[in-house]
């Protein structure tokens, strides 16, 4: 009895350990795949950052500028910019590895789940950064500007500070139209059901203009352009939704 269960207990280390193994090694083919990208870009550095900062640059009134208050801004400011591009460029492969990691742990009907996933995943967060980048950013940079010309203050931004800035609003607006895929997803899982999300609507409502207040900053402007679309995208993945309903079991019919 005691010999059956260190025979089991060994396998169930060398399962574990080998898992681990495998997901080392996955972790390292995707920080290997983000750091080829990042050198083929990192020549273009100033380029990208610069693209990166246009929506500010563009808003900035006569005489607004963005300044360097660190030594070393301009150099590391411009490399994490061209970091976070090649994130996103090499963001299929590290999805490719988490795929792979836990593909063999999954059902059949699991996996083709998986790829739909994983694409409407990716593009969703890029058209959310698009949307903060083409359309967030020039609105409520210009909104802010407009409040300087009656102070007289001159309107310099710090490039760290504006990195900070961006970030955030980009996590958040990516985060944010992931929405349709979770509500796909928690109904292909059977954990609500379609009925219940839309019952559910009025306080998803108010949950967006709750998130959109916290996570945005603090004007009525850039809240809407965040909870809007988050309300919209709600919408959409329970339009979606409806063809991932789960059919009932042989069983359920039965009963």
């Amino acid at each position: 009895m005691t010999e059956n269960n260190s025979t089991e207990d060994s396998g169930l280390q060398e399962s574990f350990l080998s898992h681990l193994f495998e997901l080392r090694d996955r972790v390292v083919k995707s920080a290997l795949a983000i750091i080829a990208v990042f050198i083929c870009l990192v020549y273009w550095a100033p380029d990208i950052f610069h693209l990166f900062a246009q929506p500010l640059l563009e808003a900035l009134p006569a005489g607004g500028k963005m300044i360097v208050t660190d030594v070393t801004g301009s150099f590391f400011v411009p490399m994490k910019v061209t970091m976070l591009v090649a994130f996103l460029i090499a963001l299929p492969v590290v999805m490719y590895q988490l795929w792979a990691f836990i593909a063999p742990g999954l059902y059949l009907h699991e996996r083709k789940l998986i790829l739909p996933l994983v694409v409407s995943s990716y593009s969703l967060f890029i058209i959310g950064m698009a949307f903060a980048y083409f359309l967030v950013f020039p609105t409520v940079f210009k909104f802010m500007a407009s409040y300087n010309a009656p102070l007289g203050a001159e309107m310099s931004t710090d490039i760290d500070n504006y990195l900070s800035f961006a970030m955030t609003t980009f996590l958040a607006f990516g985060i944010t139209f992931e929405v349709p895929v979770v509500v796909v997803v928690l109904v292909r899982m059977g954990m609500v059901t379609l009925a219940k999300l839309k019952e559910i609507r009025p306080y998803v409502i108010v949950g967006a203009f709750v998130i959109s207040a916290v996570v945005t900053p603090p004007d009525v402007l850039s809240q809407l352009l965040l909870a809007i679309p988050m309300t919209l995208l709600y919408e959409l993945g329970l339009l979606v939704a409806r063809l991932y309903v789960p059919k009932p079991s042989v069983d359920d019919q039965s009963n």
